[in-house]
């Protein structure tokens, strides 16, 4: 079949599917779930078991192999810092390169148990809910959903908290080349952004080698100064990485992770009554409502994707957000069932890029809302919440509730 009949318009930044792309998904698995998305250019893959498989082939990767950020792109001069940081980040490579770089960064993960920081993200919801204003109407994203993933991971990498706005600035500024029909002024700022980043971490990487601390960051700076093969950029890159990644999904999760629950009504605390109980209501929350509803990959020698065949060089887009309401794969997609039998999303990936970070985010989740609702039981929606306008991480604008 040609690219014109299996072609489907759909803006990302109409309001009526910003506000619920589900319907889109819907409308895509009738028809097809192989389909040329116009406003992105590219083959997009909405069927779960199809995206499943296709996360985990090796004829695909992240890597693009034919421009940046590995190789110079004319008219990108604007981009130099941008893709500097790219290049070195292990999101964006394969291997052998991707295997290197993984490693190292899952020695420096496993020398620390994750779960040894449940109590630590307990005490910090805690002490945010204490700070939330009794009976008056407060924006839960500010006060509650991003202070946690942003002070945990900047713990763990022995960044100062107090930078914490920086460090939000300069993530939101690069995540923002994620987003379709960027313009020359994102980019720009995305550019700034990736500058004074990198310098900032230099200066503090070099602080940090010689104050003893028993955090992330020293462990890679040792794995870096003991001859393993971890390069200055890619360490910068790796910083960058795990800081953007550490908080920007987590606290779009978080928000649409509480809305979801409110939605249902009743006692929240139902869906947290015992660790298990916890463990599945975090786990249809994401399937239910993802943060992150594209995932991308280029094709490194024909892939047949039924209806067309991919040719090298071609990207195509991987529907995470379609993939996890498919009627095909789930029982009654569109309702929200933790505990269901065939759990099974694919929000944090597959294959070789599954979200390294991905047992840390359960755990923030579990921890921050078990506290938050068992706190605050009564709480409710006060302003109908809507998505922000940024297709790709679907998160709310605010989360207002009193």
């Amino acid at each position: 079949m040609t690219i014109a009949e299996l072609s489907v318009s759909q803006d990302p930044k109409n309001p009526d599917f910003v506000q619920n792309p589900y319907q889109f998904y819907a409308a895509m698995h009738r028809a097809g779930p192989v389909f040329f998305w116009e406003e992105y250019g590219m083959w997009c893959v909405a069927a779960y078991d199809q995206v499943n498989a296709l996360l985990r082939d090796r004829r695909l990767g992240r890597e693009n192999r034919w421009g940046a950020p590995l190789n110079p792109v004319e008219g990108r001069e604007h981009l130099t810092d941008f893709d500097r940081i790219e290049s070195g980040s292990l999101l964006e490579r394969e291997p052998p390169a991707h295997t290197r770089l993984r490693t190292l960064v899952n020695r420096a993960f496993v020398s620390r148990s994750v779960e040894r920081l449940r109590p630590r993200i307990s005490l910090l919801a805690n002490a945010l809910v204490d700070a939330l204003p009794a009976g008056q109407a407060v924006d839960l994203l500010p006060a509650f959903a991003t202070p946690i993933p942003l002070t945990v991971i900047c713990e763990l990498l022995g960044v100062p908290v107090e930078r914490g706005q920086d460090l939000l600035s300069w993530s939101h500024a690069m995540c923002e080349m994620y987003v379709p029909q960027r313009s020359r002024e994102t980019e720009e700022q995305a550019n700034r952004a990736s500058s004074e980043f990198g310098a900032f971490l230099t200066a503090h990487i070099e602080d940090h080698r010689h104050n003893g601390a028993d955090d992330l960051l020293s462990a890679l700076i040792a794995v870096r100064d003991t001859g393993e093969k971890l390069s200055d950029a890619e360490l910068i890159s790796t910083c960058v990485l795990l800081l953007n990644a550490g908080h920007e999904a987590t606290v779009h999760q978080t928000g649409n992770a509480v809305k979801t629950i409110l939605d249902q009504g009743g006692d929240p605390r139902r869906f947290f009554a015992t660790p298990e109980l916890t463990a599945a209501t975090i786990e249809e929350a994401l399937r239910f409502d993802a943060p992150l509803h594209m995932f991308t990959r280029y094709a490194y020698e024909e892939v047949d994707l039924g209806p067309v065949t991919l040719k090298p060089g071609e990207q195509v887009a991987l529907l995470l957000g379609a993939a996890n309401r498919d009627l095909s794969a789930f029982d009654a997609p569109h309702d929200f069932r933790p505990g269901r039998p065939d759990q099974k999303n694919v929000s944090f990936g597959a294959g070789l890029h599954f979200c390294i970070g991905a047992p840390l985010a359960r755990l923030e989740l579990q921890e921050s809302l078990s506290v938050l609702f068992e706190r605050m039981p009564e709480m409710k929606i006060e302003t109908p919440p809507r998505y922000r306008d940024s297709y790709h991480f679907h998160g709310l604008e605010s989360l207002v509730v009193r």
